[in-house]
C-alpha cells in the first residue's frame, strides 16, 4: 500500500511537471488542465498517509505490550558487528574494538564451535591452486596438462 500511495502520489506529480505544473503556487487556473492530475495526486496521499497506520499501530503495540528484548542477539545468527555488542548496547558500543578476521564477525564471536566445522565443511573438494596445475594469475604462461 505504501508503494502505491508513493508512486500515485509523487509520479503524477513528475508528470505534471513535464507537463508544464509550476511548483509553489496556491492555485492552479482552470484552464492550466492540472486538476485531474492534481486530483490523483492527491488520492494517492491520502493512501500513502493510509499505509502508515499499520506501522503507528505496531509501534503503539509493540511499545506498550511487546516482550522486551534479554539476550544480545535476538535472531541468533547476526553477522554484523551491531550484533557483537550487548542488546541494548552500551553508549560506546565496545569495551575494545573488536578484531575482525571475516565478513561475519559476530556470528564467528557468538558461535566459535560452528565457525570450525562451516571452515572445514567449506574446504570439501577439488584444490583449485597453483599445485593443482590450475592458472592462478594473469602473466601465468603454463597450461593445466
Amino acid at each position: 500500500m505504501t508503494l502505491i500511495g508513493f508512486h500515485t502520489t509523487f509520479l503524477v506529480q513528475h508528470w505534471l511537471g513535464d507537463q508544464g505544473m509550476p511548483r509553489r503556487y496556491a492555485d492552479y487556473l482552470p484552464s492550466d488542465g492540472f486538476q485531474p492530475l492534481n486530483v490523483v495526486s492527491t488520492i494517492g496521499a491520502f493512501i500513502l498517509g493510509v499505509s502508515m497506520l499499520p506501522f503507528v499501530w505496531n509501534v503503539f503495540r509493540s511499545w506498550r505490550y511487546g516482550e522486551p528484548v534479554t539476550v544480545d542477539d535476538p535472531w541468533g545468527y547476526g553477522n554484523s558487528l551491531e550484533w557483537a555488542t550487548t542488546c541494548p548496547p552500551p553508549r560506546h558500543n565496545f569495551y575494545e574494538l573488536p578484531r575482525i578476521r571475516s565478513e561475519r564477525p559476530a556470528f564467528e564471536l557468538h558461535y566459535p564451535h560452528m565457525v570450525e566445522r562451516l571452515r572445514a565443511e567449506a574446504h570439501i573438494g577439488r584444490s583449485h591452486g597453483p599445485e593443482s596445475g590450475d592458472v592462478t594469475r594473469a602473466d601465468d604462461v603454463s597450461v593445466r596438462t
